[in-house]
């Protein structure tokens, strides 16, 4: 894999008397925009709530820009950063179409202070950034993490996997909701999830011999009504994107996902998650796209103690769940073929990308089946 971008670290050396340093707080109303401008002792900020703050925050930057020119050095650079969160991506996008040294940051990868009760406002928060800022563009690694910036056309393309997914939890929802109701008045032996199951709702009788009470028919009718409208929304997802794949088959991204459509055991959802999720990613190794979907250990050592806490589950929790129901359908659907087959006290996986996280799973499979807690 071809290493492009690497979060722990820049790409190009530091000199500060010749960069402008710049933070912005993100919230829905207000920026926060903080910097440390050569030839300036102050470090100067300014809160921006204008309609436009994206033009107001470039207006500043040139601003600064200027006073320290004036001051007698001289900007080569601009550098920005701001943590990752509801806005996305599009201000990193803005910022560097402007020409401007945008960066994300990973909100999680920020030390922060443990203390029970801290101060938190939008200055401290502000500082906060600006030391994990520096010490990444200083090359020092531990500061903070950075996030890749997707194109519009690779973040667009994750929207009907996404949408798909919650879809699917919104079904599970009603039909479970739909259960416990059943469940409530004794009714068991009634599928609401069959086609006709409304018309046969009215004939549904109770323990007791009397049917189910209006206001509980009524909600049933309903909750079926929208689960019939989900399904279609998923059964137009799905045929969009079959269509898109026939249309445009040479595109590299559905050519990865006809490609790995053809593995047994592997479907076109589970395919278009690994490719928009995983594979269009510019990854450094194969140990970073198994971190990517937290399938990595997370060993516990300090002095004498030397122990293992288990798989870190961090990264990204859709790949990571898909990776899971894959390694299942693997076992499940190629029994004789060798890349499942038991060697040595567990699993033998071989080839690359997600060999590291897909083998810690297997050997975690293959140990419980041994055990005959799995059939």
């Amino acid at each position: 894999m071809t290493n492009i971008f690497d979060t722990r670290k820049p790409c190009t050396p530091f000199d500060q008397g010749m960069t402008l340093v710049a933070v912005i707080e993100l919230s829905q109303k207000t920026w926060l925009v903080g910097g440390i401008v050569p030839g300036l002792k102050r470090s100067p900020s300014k809160k921006l709530t204008g309609a436009n703050k994206e033009d107001e925050a470039l207006k500043l930057l040139l601003r600064w820009r200027d006073e320290a020119i004036q001051s007698g050095q001289e900007i080569k650079r601009i550098a920005v950063a701001f943590e990752s969160g509801r806005d996305g991506f599009w201000l990193a996008r803005w910022l560097r179409a402007q020409g401007i040294e945008a960066y994300v940051i990973h909100a999680a990868s920020t030390a922060v202070s443990r203390e029970h009760r801290r101060a938190k406002t939008g200055r401290l928060d502000i500082e906060l950034l600006q030391r994990g800022f520096l010490g990444w563009l200083r090359g020092e690694v531990g500061h903070c993490k950075m996030v890749a910036v997707p194109s519009r056309e690779e973040e667009d393309g994750k929207r009907p996997g996404r949408e798909r997914e919650t879809l699917v939890s919104q079904c599970t929802r009603i039909v479970n909701g739909m259960k416990g109701d059943l469940a409530r008045l004794g009714v068991s032996n009634f599928n609401p999830k069959l086609k006709k199951a409304p018309e046969k709702l009215d004939a549904v009788r109770t323990p007791e011999g009397g049917p189910i009470p209006p206001n509980t028919i009524a909600k049933l009718k309903r909750d079926m009504e929208r689960l019939s409208q989900i399904k279609e929304q998923i059964r137009q997802i799905e045929a969009e994107r079959l269509e898109r794949i026939e249309k445009a088959p040479e595109e590299k991204a559905h050519a990865m996902i006809v490609l790995l459509a053809r593995v047994l055991g592997m479907g076109v959802e589970t395919a278009d998650m690994l490719v928009h999720e995983a594979l269009s990613r510019k990854l450094r190794d194969r140990r970073a796209a198994a971190r990517l979907g937290g399938l990595t250990g997370s060993p516990d050592e300090s002095g004498s103690r030397r122990r293992e806490k288990g798989l870190a589950r961090a990264g990204c929790a859709r790949l990571r769940t898909g990776m899971i129901q894959l390694a299942w359908r693997m076992i499940m659907f190629q029994k004789d073929c060798a890349l499942v087959q038991p060697k040595s006290g567990g699993w033998r996986l071989r080839g690359s990308g997600f060999a590291t996280g897909l083998n810690h799973w297997l050997r975690h499979v293959g140990a419980m089946r041994r055990a005959g807690s799995l059939s």
